[in-house]
């Protein structure tokens, strides 16, 4: 008996050390489930990130408006440039003399239609000069006639008279025909606003403009890259020279599961950070809108669901970010770096359809339709011609 009842009091220890050790365990599995609840419902359903998230924003192609050869190449790979800056130059030799003959063919055109305007003149002469020859030959005819009973005029005479007199009305006809040949020419019209005087002109404004497109400009303020081209190629209208890639004007495009979108509205605040900067660096923006379609919607080749070999794969819409300017400014970001983004589903009030754009998403500058020193010299061609 003495010797049993140690055993049974260590056996009552361990039994107890064991359910110590199950409560210690099951109050820490507790603590842990109501935290994580506690944490799902206070902050982790409030709450939408993806790791599938990449920079974009517009890659501006820079091509060639007139086929040329390549004289001149300013900027270099990575080089910043500003709207406005020469890129390229092409060599102007070949749309100078096109100008030259544009300019040439203007003079030649005034004269000719300052000669019409002329012959306009001299119809309306001999109109009148055939209209005296007939009212002369009608008053020969008027005062022989009463003569021609009593014999003094001969009946030939006046046969021919008469015969006279029709050919004198013919030949007015056919001034008067002349006559309005030139008007229809002319009619409503000056030197300086005549047809083929305004066709020649703006032949001039098409020469003068190209010989502006000689030199090519960046559209937009912006990196250099993809530079493809070298001095001494010839290029033909819309072949690429480079890009330019304006990096303060980039968004970011997040990749999120269909199921994560339910709560997901345009406006509602995002979190973001680039692996370029690490933890280091957070950047903030807004939800701007969603795709119209899924990325398999719009790959190349789409999925054929409809074969039979079907598996349900989740789909991931792309959701696009638009980012705070003065951040993007002072941390700046690279086309296709990888980002991770947060959304904050707090606010749910925003639409989920964008509304429909106002304002112009992009534009660059162009040529003035009518450029001053152009019209200068045309105006002075005319002038000169026309006098």
């Amino acid at each position: 008996m003495n010797a049993s009842a140690p055993a049974a009091e260590a056996a009552s220890n361990g039994t107890s050390s064991r359910r110590r050790r199950l409560w210690l365990l099951a109050t820490v599995v507790i603590a842990v489930s109501v935290g994580v609840a506690a944490y799902w419902y206070l902050h982790s359903r409030w709450y939408e990130s993806t790791d599938d998230a990449y920079v974009g924003g517009r890659i501006v192609q820079i091509t060639a408006e007139i086929p040329g050869t390549i004289r001149t190449i300013f900027p270099q790979e990575t080089d910043s440039v500003v709207a406005g800056q020469p890129l390229v130059e092409l060599d102007p030799v070949d749309a100078r003399v096109a100008f030259d003959t544009a300019v040439a063919d203007l003079a030649a055109t005034v004269r000719q239609v300052r000669s019409e305007f002329v012959q306009v003149s001299r119809a309306r002469a001999q109109v009148r000069a055939r209209e005296v020859e007939l009212a002369r030959l009608k008053s020969d005819l008027a005062r022989r006639t009463p003569l021609a009973g009593g014999g003094a005029v001969s009946a030939e005479e006046i046969a021919h008279l008469r015969e006279s007199v029709d050919g004198a009305e013919a030949a007015r006809v056919a001034a008067q025909e002349e006559l309005n040949v030139a008007l229809a020419h002319t009619q409503g019209t000056t030197v300086e606003t005549h047809p083929l005087v305004e066709r020649s002109a703006m032949r001039v404004r098409d020469a003068a403009l190209s010989l502006k497109r000689t030199t090519i400009v960046a559209p937009v303020t912006g990196v250099v890259g993809r530079k493809g081209v070298q001095v001494g190629q010839r290029v033909a209208p819309g072949a690429p020279l480079m890009s330019v890639v304006p990096l303060e004007e980039v968004w970011v495009d997040a990749n999120f599961k269909e199921v994560q979108l339910e709560q997901m509205r345009i406006g509602q605040p995002v979190t973001l950070r680039a692996d370029l900067y690490g933890r280091s660096v957070d950047y903030h923006g807004r939800v701007q809108g969603f795709s119209p379609g899924t990325g398999a919607a719009f790959a190349l080749l789409p999925a054929q669901n409809a074969s039979g070999n079907w598996i349900k794969i989740v789909q991931r819409v792309p959701v696009r970010v638009a980012l705070d300017a003065a951040e993007v400014h002072e941390h700046p970001l690279r086309i296709g770096l990888s980002m991770r983004v947060e959304v904050d589903l707090h606010d749910q009030s925003g639409p989920v359809l964008a509304t429909p754009a106002t304002t112009v998403s992009g534009t660059m500058p162009s040529h003035a339709e009518r450029d001053p020193e152009v019209e200068a010299t045309i105006a002075r061609i005319i002038a000169e011609n026309a006098a």
